[in-house]
């Protein structure tokens, strides 16, 4: 497993493990408060093969694993908004630790535009699936450590940032400063909301540390990377540094998402991540089945 460790600061600074999914881009997270060692996890990834529709729980495992070998009491499972490029395993990790599992309180909303999508009314309940569905402003304690909850939409309408001490987990709203941002064109998103919530973001103190959902790497760099400062978004991020203005910012984001396909996990990952990770009931022959919508979304025209 690609992991970094971002150390604390000192007191009311956590210390972070950053974790890679290659197959999806994906950065996840374990955070700590080392005065007390109570830990969350963050975005967690349930491993999943598009070709033949199977599951494993690799990455969920190597967490718990650090967790243990580093002597550390989980608190907290969180997910930012219901993701579309991987497949969450919140479920997974609460069936096996018994800790309280987390998300916006917007998912409400997605779920209702989804099950619309997937033509299944009434199939998604997120107040049963998850034990907290934080709203703008909510605040919590890991360990000695007070984590505030940022309403973030653009991304998706309900996306949230966690601010914990001096580092935020920001999601799919800044990628690194040398690939820009993430994109605003699923259903519920909205590039102008984005730019809101990126300056959101960039008022919280230059030094604030940002960890962010995703890396893909660019032309010159081929290590995934996952952390940077407001300092450094605000000056360099290729989208939106320097000052980018709302207008301009809109018909950057519009246009290169225009160029976009869609994740090829987005219409399997959507129905199980609004079930907190938990695959659609088993029918009469003890498998789970997904539905595919044929024909409701297009390839971009190249």
């Amino acid at each position: 497993m690609f992991s970094k460790e971002s150390p604390s600061r000192g007191a009311g600074s956590p210390q972070v493990l950053g974790f890679y999914d290659k197959p999806t881009g994906s950065a996840q997270y374990l955070v700590w408060d080392v005065a007390t060692n109570k830990a969350a996890l963050i975005d967690v990834v349930q491993d999943f093969d598009p070709r033949s529709a199977s599951i494993r729980h690799d990455a969920a495992q190597w967490a718990l694993d650090q967790i243990e070998r580093r002597g550390l009491d989980l608190q907290w499972i969180l997910d930012t908004h219901p993701h579309a490029d991987h497949l969450m395993a919140s479920a997974w990790l609460k069936d096996r630790t018994g800790v309280p599992n987390a998300i916006g309180e917007k998912v409400v909303q997605i779920a209702r535009l989804w099950e619309d999508i997937y033509n299944l009314p009434g199939a998604f309940d997120p107040a049963a699936d998850f034990d907290r569905l934080f709203a703008d402003g909510d605040s919590f304690m890991l360990g000695e450590i007070p984590v505030r909850v940022m309403l973030s939409p653009g991304h998706t309408l309900g996306s949230i940032t966690y601010v914990a001490g001096d580092a935020a987990f920001v999601h799919d709203t800044f990628m690194q400063p040398d690939a820009g941002t993430s994109r605003a064109d699923f259903p519920g998103g909205d590039a102008g909301q984005l730019y809101d919530s990126l300056q959101a973001i960039l008022a919280l103190p230059d030094d604030m540390r940002l960890f962010i959902g995703h890396d893909y790497g660019t032309e010159d760099r081929d290590e995934p990377a996952w952390e940077s400062t407001v300092a450094e978004q605000r000056a360099h991020n290729t989208h939106i540094g320097g000052g980018v203005g709302r207008e301009d910012y809109v018909r950057i984001r519009e246009r290169r998402d225009a160029t976009l396909s869609l994740p090829d996990r987005m219409l399997h990952a959507l129905q199980v991540n609004l079930r907190a990770g938990r695959l659609p009931d088993p029918e009469a022959d003890g498998h789970s089945y997904f539905k595919i919508p044929a024909n409701k979304f297009e390839e971009p025209k190249r």
